[in-house]
Order: C-alpha cells, then structure tokens, then sequence
C-alpha cells in the first residue's frame, strides 16, 4: 500500500492512463497479431513464405517502396529551397507564407484528393480547358496513373516536408554565413558548406516523417491511381474487405511495419540531429595513415588559395547584393509553390458554388444548390452530427489524458522521458494501415466494433500523441520557480497546478484540443476498418460516395473541410491574442 501511494505521488504516474489506452487498444493487440502472423502457438514463418512465394505480392511490395521514395525525393527537391525562400523572407511575409502552408497541412486529406480528381479528370478542368482551347481534340489520360498518383501525394505530403525544415532553418545562425561570406566565400560556397550542414536534421525529420506516412498510403493511390499502381496499403484493405483471414493480413501489415521500422532504425530516432553529428564528430577524429581521395582533395583546395587571397582583399569592402536572377526566379518559386498547395482547395471551393446539374469551373451561376443537397440529406447531415459527436469526445478525452502525460513526462528523467515519449508516438509514427489492422483486431476483442465507444478509442490513441507533443513543447518554456514560489506560500500540488500551471500553459492544451479534434474529424483509414458497416462518418461517408458515385454534393462537402482549419486557426489566433492582452494588462498591474 505504502509503494503504491509513493507511486502516485510521482509525476510519472501522471502518464499512466493515456499508456492504459494505448496497450489496450493498440499495444496488446500489435503484439497478438505479430503472434498470428507467426501461426502462433506453432509459431512458424509460413505466411511469410507464402508472401513472398507470390510474385504479384512482390511487386505490390516494391511498388509501394519505389512510389514513397520518389514521392518523399520530390517533396525534398520542393520543400528544401521553399523552406528557405520563406525563411529568409522578411517577418511578416515569413508568418503569411507559413500560415499558407499550414493550411493545406491542416486541410483534410481526402477533400484534397478529390479536388485532383475534379482536375486531372477526364472531364476535369484541364482537359475541359485544353478542349475549349482547341490544343487537343480528346481528353488526356491524365488520372488513374503513376504520375497523378505523385501528383495528388506530394500536394499532400508537401507542407509536411515544409514546416520541419522550416524550423529547424529558422535556428540557423545567420552571422555564421555573413561570416563566411565575409571570408571570401561565394553565395553558393557559404550556403553549401555552412548552412546546409546546419540543416541536415531539418532534412532527415520531413524525409523521415514523409517517406514513413507514404508507406501507408491508402486512399489516394485508390481514387486517381490505376490498378498497376496500388500500394501494399491498397492490398491489405482489399484482403480485409473479401476475407478476413487474419494471419496473411498480419504477415503483410508487419512486412509494412518492417520497413517502417527499418527506415526509422537508419535514419535514428533522435529526431534533433545530434546523434548523426556525434556519429560524425567520432568519425572524423579517427586518424588515418593512408593517403586518402579526401587528402588529395585538400592538396588541391591549396592551390588556388593565393589568387582566392588576392580577390578577397579586393572585394572585401565592395557592395554585394544579390543578382538579379535570385531576385526574380525566388519569388516566382515561391507563388508557384503556394500557387500548388491551394490552388485544388480554391477550385474545389468555387465549383461547390456551381449553379448547374454538374460541376463545372468557372460556374455558368452561382448557387447554394449543392449545400442545400448536404443540409437536405438526413445521409450527409448524419454523417456530419456523427463526426462532431465523435471528434469532441476524441478531443476531451485526448486533452486530459495527454495534458496528463505530457505534464509527467516533462517532469520524469531523460533517458525515460525520451523512451516514453516514443511510445506515445508510436500510432502516428508508423503506417496507418497497420495501425487500423491492429486496433480493429483489439477492439473486436472487446466487441466495440461499429460502435461510437469504439471509434472514439481508435481515434484517441492518435490524438493523445499529438497533444503530447504540443503541450510538452509548451512545457518546455515554462518557468518551474513559479511553482516553486506558490508551493512555498503553502499551496498543495493540486492547488498549484490549478492557479499557476494550468493558465500559463492554456494555449497550448487548447491547440492540443484543436489538433485532435481535427485528428479525429478527418480520420478514414482506421474508422474503415472499426467503423463496421453501420457506422459511418463525414469522411467515411464521402469516400464511399467518391468510389461509387459522381454526387456534386461532395464538392460542399469537401469545401468545408477546407474551411474547417481556417476557422480553427482564426480560433487559435484569438485565443493567443486575448491571452497575451491579459498578460500585458496583469504586468502593469503587478509592477504597481
């Protein structure tokens, strides 16, 4: 009894129910299914065998490889220069440009999807343009292929690749490259041999993040790919909507979860980059007694220093600007890149205004017909009451349980706080498609599938991961003397946390709450699979209506999901703003 009540004086207690949640409705079962995939308790490598036996499972296998590494080298070759345009840009264009790509990153996935099928459809606005202009005379096969499918991908996966890079440039000293260019060193010499040294973490966070999500990719290389471009994911759905034979479902889901895994492994957990630059700084102090090619390429470096010497005194104290052509081309890189993140959203927006029986772009009349469809369907508006029921439960739940968790974990040791945090992060860092497989088979353990109950489980153990990461973030800044000052003025733990903790890290905990609702409300992958036939959600709902009908009711819908983040974001911005008024109005007060 005494352990148990030093244990629940413990911060890391703290963390126990949202780890209670995750073992029961992800952890246990993961493990029960890695144990079928083994034909446990026989536990042999049959299903493994039968795998990769077959040769169109093979290839499925190296498809879904090569399609996420391309994706994630086209989202690098965007993202990198992207991010730095906007970073270097000034503050409040910096903030504009950031805020832009937020959106699309908060936007729900399959609203964006559908927006690529209305435009490279066969009747979408392309070829609907390419026609009036006379340039073709039928439509080009531009959907159900390789290159929509890295089309619509890397639209998505895009700001994804923007917003880590963009931070961690953001912490580049910009005193290092003036120094550098200040020793004689050109423009392209000091960006390639300082700052981007400094933003390799940046780069393996978005390609580690990008190329693990496109591993699990589902729903958009089923709605514009063709059937010679399905993914694993695809194939994992198709055998649990024809069979359920569980054991060849868990060999495929933990090939999957292998690569993941693997990938993770390679590239290191530790996000920060400081592992990688430890690794390097070793490697680097190792002396070596043969000539090396890197040897001979300093002896050369050498030769050319004189005249290198002779120029810098020359041009030390003359004027640099950039040229002309960085002038121009960064800007233009920029909208184009903007142009690409919201110009689908912004179609999808105006043709839900569409007067006539069809979509069409621009509208012949503006009208609020397709709407009125959503509002008069008791299918749609269900779905839609539904989805808000459950997102609000998610986020309630999600917020107490990860604010919890994230308040233990700021308080536990290193080497604990980074293993836990791991293990909280563990469903959103991993293929969603396995994922949804394991927490079906937990929740049918616990007979919740197609219910309410059940969703709200499935859709949690996601959320909880984010709230910890933006609660814990604002935990990273709060000063602890504050708690300090109130627990020697006698108050209690409880007491404290509720009159100084709670309102300084309010923000945070709301934000925690926006993302999982948003989290939940856009969730289709795993409610598929716990959903049931009779549970059916706003996107559940409107991915079913795109695989089997063409209901111009969809484009309503899907524009608002995409105003959806937009007012969260509003939400956000005046919260902020009525918390740091307070703030400034408290300070005077406090000084007199």
């Amino acid at each position: 009894m005494q352990m148990l009540q030093k244990f629940g004086r413990m911060p890391i207690a703290l963390t126990v129910p949202a780890l209670a949640i995750l073992l029961v409705v992800f952890g246990v079962p993961i493990v029960q299914l890695f144990l079928t995939s083994l034909n446990a308790p026989d536990l042999s490598m049959v299903n493994y065998r039968a795998f990769f036996g077959r040769s169109a499972n093979v290839r499925v296998l190296y498809q879904t490889i090569e399609i996420s590494l391309v994706a994630t080298a086209i989202c690098l070759i965007i993202g990198y220069p992207a991010a730095y345009l906007i970073v270097t840009a000034s503050k409040r264009l910096r903030m504009t440009l950031i805020v832009l790509v937020v959106i699309p990153y908060l936007t729900s996935g399959l609203a964006r999807t559908y927006a690529w099928i209305i435009i490279l459809g066969d009747g979408g606005l392309i070829n609907n343009l390419l026609l009036e202009l006379g340039l073709i005379s039928s439509p080009l096969p531009l959907i159900y292929n390789r290159m929509a499918v890295y089309i619509a991908m890397v639209h998505i996966m895009l700001p994804m690749m923007i917003l880590p890079l963009v931070s961690v440039m953001m912490g580049i000293d910009r005193s290092l490259m003036a120094a550098a260019r200040s020793m004689g060193a050109g423009p392209f010499t000091a960006f390639w041999r300082v700052f981007f040294p400094l933003s390799l973490p940046g780069v393996r966070s978005g390609s580690l993040l990008v190329f693990v999500i496109c591993l699990g990719f589902y729903i958009t290389p089923a709605a514009v790919g063709g059937l010679r471009d399905a993914m694993l994911s695809t194939f994992i759905a198709s055998q649990v909507s024809t069979g359920f034979d569980m054991a060849p479902i868990a060999a495929s889901s933990f090939i999957l979860l292998a690569i993941a895994v693997a990938v993770l492994s390679l590239l290191g957990l530790d996000l920060s980059g400081t592992q990688g630059r430890a690794v390097q700084a070793v490697r680097k102090s190792r002396p070596s007694r043969r000539p090396s090619f890197g040897t001979i390429k300093s002896y050369l470096r050498e030769l050319p220093v004189s005249s290198r010497a002779k120029r810098w005194t020359v041009q030390l104290y003359q004027a640099r600007g950039d040229s002309q052509w960085s002038k121009i081309v960064g800007p233009v890189f920029v909208v184009v890149v903007m142009f690409y993140l919201l110009f689908p959203e912004a179609v999808v927006i105006i043709m839900s205004f569409s007067a006539g029986s069809v979509l069409e772009f621009p509208p012949s009349g503006l009208s609020l017909r397709w709407y009125r469809s959503f509002f008069d369907d008791p299918s749609w508006y269900g779905a839609a009451w539904t989805s808000i029921q459950i997102g609000v439960a998610v986020a309630v739940l999600s917020t107490v349980v990860g604010t919890l968790a994230a308040y233990g974990i700021s308080r536990a040791r290193p080497q604990l706080r980074s293993s836990l945090t791991m293990a909280i992060l563990t469903p959103i860092t991993i293929p969603v498609i396995v994922v949804g497989v394991a927490t079906y088979f937990g929740l049918a353990n616990l007979g919740l599938i197609g219910s309410k109950t059940g969703i709200v489980l499935a859709h949690s153990i996601g959320a909880i991961g984010y709230v910890v990461v933006i609660v814990s973030a604002t935990l990273a800044n709060f000063d602890r003397t504050l708690e300090q000052a109130a627990m020697s003025m006698r108050a209690g733990p409880l007491q404290t946390f509720m009159r100084v903790t709670l309102p300084l890290i309010r923000p945070g905990i709301i934000g925690g709450a926006v993302f999982a609702f948003i989290h939940s409300f856009d969730e289709v992958v795993v409610t598929s699979f716990v959903g049931g036939f009779s549970m059916y959600t706003l996107p559940l709902k409107m991915w079913e209506n795109i695989r089997n009908q063409i209901d111009p009711t969809v484009a309503a819908v899907a524009s608002l999901l995409t105003l959806l983040p937009v007012i969260w974001l509003v939400a956000l911005y005046v919260t902020w703003w009525r918390s740091r008024r307070t703030s400034h109005r408290v300070l005077p007060e406090a000084q007199v």
